[in-house]
């Protein structure tokens, strides 16, 4: 193993169970195929699937692998045909078996920070689908929840406003200003503390993945 994969197994170790003693299902998968697999086995056949806008799910290939399995009933937004297709699989999210997720970022101590334009995401991980699985690379690991949000506003926010073209402040120069544009989409901010009931999963993958 090399210095850095050391350090992030020894991180992701660190991670599981803080995030454990939340009450959070929790894994560490040292790579993107780790992770799929891991993913996979946690979802039964025949299971419904639907996720947020997410880069690591796609960039990791779990996407593909979902559809490639040919197994699941797959709730994908980007397939629909017009906006009220994307309403209606909005609302059927709140009944699916499972919601996938990543995350802006996440504390040392286990505390998940998500930031949405729209709510949808977060609605979805705070209420409704029977489980929600979150796969995070280690690049979004911050010492503590002060800094997940500063995360979360200060990079992952101005990269999300370049890959929408959306008119920010931020777009502009990469830097948040806590701003109130009508592009805005810092609008909804969650911390996940603990998982009631031990409904959600973390899956912690030793890779930089997303945003």
């Amino acid at each position: 193993m090399t210095p850095k994969e050391i350090r992030n197994e020894k991180l992701g170790t660190k991670l599981v169970k803080n995030l454990q003693r939340r009450n959070f299902n929790a894994f560490y998968c040292s790579n993107s195929q780790q992770a799929i697999e891991k993913v996979m086995q946690l979802m039964p056949e025949s299971s419904s699937v639907t996720w947020g806008g997410t880069m690591t799910l796609r960039d990791m290939g779990l996407i593909q692998a979902l559809y490639d399995s040919n197994i699941y009933e797959l709730l994908d937004r980007d397939k629909a045909p017009d906006r009220d297709a994307v309403n209606e699989i909005y609302r059927r999210t709140f009944s699916a078996d499972f919601f996938l997720s990543s995350a802006n970022a996440i504390s040392e101590d286990g505390v998940i920070v998500n930031i949405d334009g729209n709510g949808n995401r977060v609605a979805a991980i705070t209420f409704g689908p029977k489980n929600v699985i979150f796969v995070i690379g280690i690049n979004k690991v911050c010492q503590d929840a002060e800094a997940a949000l500063k995360r979360a506003r200060s990079t992952a926010a101005p990269t999300n406003t370049a890959r929408f073209s959306l008119n920010t402040p931020c777009s502009i120069d990469g830097t948040c200003h806590n701003c109130n544009s009508a592009d805005c989409i810092c609008n909804h901010i969650h911390f996940l503390r603990n998982s009631p009931k031990g409904r959600h999963t973390v899956i912690i993958v030793g890779e930089e993945l997303g945003y």
